[in-house]
C-alpha cells in the first residue's frame, strides 16, 4: 500500500482510477503526486504522462498550471446564471460555461446568502436570469455539489432577457428568448407590452420568478425589427452575457483619472515613431521605429500604450477588466475592455500628442538574430498614424508619403531581416483567407470581401512577436511570475488522424518523428497550387491545439518558440496588462506593478480570461453567421458555388465561394444511395454508386432555408458526387450516415 492508502500497481492507474484519486485528494494534484501514489516509476512516467494527455484531449482532465483537475468539475472562479429561487429564498445557479459531454448535466450551485457572505444588506441580491461572477467551493451534496460566494453581479440591469415579441392568437403577448438554451417563453400581462410590435426584438425584465407556469415579463425597452442587422449582434452579446454596460464606480474612477506625470521616464519624443493600424481603427496601443546598426544589423523600438499606469492593481478598472478579458469586436460595434476615455483617449498613441508608453528596445543581427533587448517606461509622441493599406501603397510607390523616405524605408529594410530570423524558425505557415464584412453607413452587409494579406501586415505581426517574446525572456530571467501564451503541440490522436488523412491523398507522413511546424510546412508546400491545397490547409488546422494563457510555460508550438506572452495590446487583452505589471516589478519601473493579489490569483486569472476569448471568438464567429444569413435571407431558391468544409454522418458543412457563409446540407438530401461517413478520407460515399463528397470538392448547391435570428444555412446538393467505387462490407473506419435515402 502507498501512503495515500491506494495499491502499488507496476501497471498504469485507469483513468477512473485517476479521476477517483483527484476526487479524494486535498490540495494540489499533478503528475509527480499522481505518480507517487500509483507507484509509477523509471520509464512507465512516459505511457503515464500520455495517459494523462489523452485524457486532457478527451475532456476529462483541465490543466491549472502545474495541477490537473477532473474537467467535470468546476474551477474555483466561475460565471454562474441565476436559475431559480426556492420558496425558502435559497438562490441557485448553474454554470455558463460547461462541457456537458465530458461533465454531464450542468450542476446545481447553492449561492450563499447575504448574512453568510458577511454582504452589505443594502445590496439587493441576484433575481432569476442574473449573472454572477463567484468564488466557488465544493461540498459533498448531491443535490448542490457547489456553494458559490458572489465577487459581484455582471448585470448590473437587473433581470433581464433578450427575445423576440409575439403575439398568438387565444394565448396573448409572448417573448421567445433568442437563448437557445431558454427552456420556455415568457408571458406579457396586459399592460407591460411597452408598445412592442411583433417581430420586434425587445429586452424585457422578469417581474415574477416564483410560482407556477410561464414567467412573466415586462417590456422595458424595443430595440428593433429583428429583421434589422443592425440589432443582430446585440444577440450574440446577451448570449454570452458579455458585459456591456460599465458599473458606475468604474466610470467614476475613469472620470477621475488625471494625465500622467512625467517622473522618471525617458524622453522619445524625438523618435519618429508611427502607428499602423486597421484605417477605421479608434485604439492605438503600438508605434514602432527602426534604424540600421553600423554592424549591418537593425535597431528596433517597439512603443506599448502604458495601460497600467492608469488601470491599477484592485481598481474597479481593474476588476472589471479582468472579468471581461478582452475587448470584442463585431462588424458593426466594439465591446471595449476599458472605457472609452482610456481605449480611445488616455491610453490611445494619438498623432502629434504626447502619451506615456513602455518601451522596447531590440537589437538583432543581419541575420535576424536577436542579440540583445531592453524596456524602458517612456514618453512618446506619434509622428504619423497610418493605414495599413496606405503604408503598403507608399512603399510600392503608388502613395506619395513624407514618411516614406525618413521612416517607412527603414521599417521595411528591417522586416526583412527580421524575415530572415523567422524563415530559420520555421513557424507554422497556414494559407487560410478570412473573410470580412463590409457595412454600409446604415450597419447593413455592402459585401463581403477576402482583404489581402500585405508585406504591411507582416510587418507588424512580426514586430510585434518579437516584443513578446522579449517580454517573456525578459520576466523569465527574473524569475517573476507572469502569464505566458501557450500553444502546445498537436496530440498523438490528432496526428495520426492526419496520417490517414494524407494516405487518401497520396501523401505520406514520415513516421516517429517529432513533429515541428516545419513538418507541417512540408506538407502544405507539397499541395501548393492543387485542387486540394485549401482542404490540407483546413485538415492541418483542426490538427493544432487552441492557445491558452498560462502561468506556467509549455511554449508556442505554432510560431516555433520556446518563450512566449503577450504584450504588445494592454488596451484590449488583460493577459498583456499582466505582463507590463510583471515588467514594472521585476524592472523596479514604479510602483503599480504586480501586486500579491495578482500573483496570488495567476492560475485563475488564467483559467478566467482563455475563457472570456473563447466566449468573444464564438460571439464574433455566430455574429458574422447571422448578419450572412439574413443578408441571403432574400435569396431563397438561388444557386451558390461553394466548398465541402465539413464533413460528418449527418451530412455537410458548406461554405459559400463568394460570402464565406456557412451552411448545412443533410445527407438525406444527397441522392437515394445510402451515403456512409469515411472518416480517413473525410467524405460522405454512397454505398451502391461509390458516388463520393470529400472535405475540399467545389459544389454548386442551392439555398433552401436561411434564419437570421439563428445564423443557420441549409442548402441541397446541386452537383453530383465524384465516381468511386462502390464500398466493401464492414470497413472499420466507416459509420453509416444517420438518416435514410431520399424516396
Amino acid at each position: 500500500m502507498t501512503k495515500r492508502g491506494l495499491p502499488a500497481s507496476p501497471r498504469l492507474p485507469s483513468e477512473a482510477d485517476i479521476l477517483k484519486f483527484i476526487h479524494a485528494s486535498e490540495g494540489n494534484v499533478g503528475k509527480r503526486e499522481i505518480s507517487r501514489a500509483f507507484n509509477v516509476k523509471g520509464s512507465d512516467r512516459i505511457p503515464l504522462k500520455q495517459l494523462l494527455k489523452k485524457m486532457a484531449e478527451d475532456g476529462k482532465l483541465a490543466r491549472r498550471g502545474r495541477k490537473v483537475i477532473d474537467s467535470s468539475t468546476l474551477p474555483s472562479v466561475a460565471v454562474l446564471e441565476i436559475t431559480a429561487i426556492d420558496k425558502d429564498g435559497e438562490i441557485i445557479g448553474e454554470p455558463v460555461e460547461w462541457d456537458e459531454a465530458a461533465g454531464g448535466k450542468r450542476p446545481r450551485v447553492l449561492i450563499r446568502s447575504r448574512k453568510e457572505q458577511g454582504t452589505r444588506s443594502e445590496m439587493q441580491p441576484p433575481g432569476r436570469g442574473d449573472r454572477i461572477l463567484a468564488n466557488i467551493e465544493p461540498q459533498r451534496d448531491r443535490q448542490f455539489p457547489y456553494t458559490a460566494t458572489i465577487i459581484r453581479k455582471l448585470n448590473e440591469r437587473g433581470n433581464r432577457v433578450l427575445g423576440i415579441y409575439r403575439v398568438a392568437k387565444g394565448h396573448g403577448a409572448r417573448v421567445v428568448p433568442v437563448d437557445k438554451k431558454a427552456r420556455n417563453e415568457l408571458h406579457v400581462l396586459p399592460g407591460n407590452e411597452g408598445e412592442a410590435k411583433p417581430g420586434e426584438l425587445v429586452e424585457v425584465e422578469i417581474v415574477r420568478d416564483r410560482g407556477r407556469g410561464l414567467l412573466s415579463a415586462r417590456v422595458r425597452e424595443r430595440l428593433g425589427d429583428i429583421n434589422d442587422q443592425r440589432n443582430i449582434s446585440l444577440i450574440a452579446i446577451h448570449q454570452h452575457g458579455i458585459p456591456v454596460q460599465f458599473p458606475d464606480r468604474v466610470l467614476e474612477e475613469t472620470a477621475n483619472l488625471t494625465p500622467f506625470r512625467r517622473g522618471n521616464r525617458s524622453d522619445l519624443r524625438s523618435i519618429p515613431l508611427i502607428t499602423i493600424d486597421p484605417r477605421d481603427a479608434r485604439d492605438h496601443d503600438d508605434a514602432v521605429w527602426a534604424e540600421p546598426a553600423e554592424d549591418g544589423g537593425i535597431n528596433i523600438v517597439v512603443a506599448i500604450a502604458d495601460v497600467a499606469a492608469y488601470v491599477r492593481p484592485g481598481s474597479a478598472l481593474d476588476r472589471e477588466a479582468r472579468i471581461r478579458g478582452n475587448s470584442v469586436y463585431f462588424p458593426d460595434r466594439v465591446v471595449p475592455m476599458l472605457p472609452e476615455r482610456i481605449s480611445n483617449d488616455l491610453c490611445s498613441l494619438r498623432e502629434k500628442e504626447e502619451r506615456p508608453a513602455l518601451a522596447c528596445f531590440m537589437q538583432f543581427d543581419k541575420d535576424g538574430t536577436k542579440s540583445g533587448h531592453r524596456f524602458e517606461r517612456v514618453i512618446m509622441r506619434s509622428h504619423a498614424k497610418l493605414a495599413y493599406e496606405d503604408a503598403q501603397a507608399a512603399i510600392d510607390g503608388q502613395l506619395s508619403l513624407d514618411v516614406t523616405a525618413p521612416i517607412l524605408r527603414p521599417l521595411w529594410a528591417a522586416y526583412e531581416v527580421l524575415m530572415k530570423g523567422r524563415r530559420k524558425r520555421e513557424p507554422l505557415e497556414l494559407d487560410l483567407p478570412e473573410r470580412r464584412l463590409v457595412l454600409d453607413a446604415h450597419g447593413l452587409i455592402e459585401r463581403v470581401v477576402t482583404p489581402d494579406r500585405l508585406d504591411a501586415h507582416k510587418l507588424i505581426e512580426e514586430f510585434m512577436i518579437q516584443a513578446n517574446v522579449a517580454a517573456a525572456e525578459e520576466l523569465e530571467k527574473r524569475k517573476t511570475p507572469l502569464l505566458y501564451r501557450v500553444h502546445e503541440p498537436p496530440s498523438d490522436e490528432k496526428i495520426r488522424a492526419l496520417g490517414e488523412f494524407l494516405k487518401t491523398i497520396d501523401l505520406p507522413m514520415a513516421k516517429g518523428l517529432v513533429l515541428k511546424p516545419k513538418h507541417f510546412n512540408g506538407i502544405l508546400a507539397q499541395v501548393q497550387g492543387k485542387d486540394y491545397q485549401q482542404l490540407v490547409n483546413e485538415v492541418v488546422l483542426r490538427t493544432q491545439a487552441q492557445a491558452v494563457y498560462s502561468p506556467e510555460n509549455q511554449g508556442h508550438f505554432g510560431l516555433s518558440l520556446r518563450k512566449y506572452a503577450h504584450f504588445t495590446s494592454p488596451i484590449r487583452r488583460y493577459a498583456d496588462l499582466i505582463v507590463h505589471r510583471a515588467l514594472i516589478s521585476a524592472l523596479g519601473l514604479g510602483d503599480d506593478g504586480l501586486s500579491g493579489e495578482d500573483i496570488a490569483n495567476l492560475d485563475d486569472t488564467a483559467q478566467l480570461i482563455s475563457g472570456a476569448e473563447r466566449r468573444a471568438m464564438a460571439a464574433e464567429r455566430e455574429t458574422v453567421d447571422r448578419l450572412i444569413a439574413h443578408h441571403l435571407s432574400g435569396k431563397v431558391g438561388a444557386q451558390f458555388k461553394a466548398r465541402i468544409g465539413g464533413v460528418v454522418g449527418a451530412g455537410l458543412f458548406v461554405t459559400l465561394s463568394e460570402s464565406g457563409a456557412d451552411g448545412f446540407i443533410p445527407v438525406s438530401s444527397l441522392g437515394t444511395d445510402y451515403f456512409v461517413l469515411d472518416e480517413a478520407r473525410h467524405a460522405l460515399v454512397g454505398e451502391r454508386s461509390g458516388e463520393t463528397f470529400q472535405l475540399g470538392d467545389r459544389v454548386e448547391v442551392k439555398l433552401l432555408e436561411a434564419a437570421p435570428v439563428s445564423g443557420g444555412l441549409r442548402f441541397e446538393m446541386v452537383s453530383e458526387g465524384r465516381k468511386g467505387k462502390p464500398l466493401p462490407r464492414r470497413r472499420s473506419h466507416l459509420k453509416r450516415g444517420s438518416s435514410r435515402p431520399r424516396r
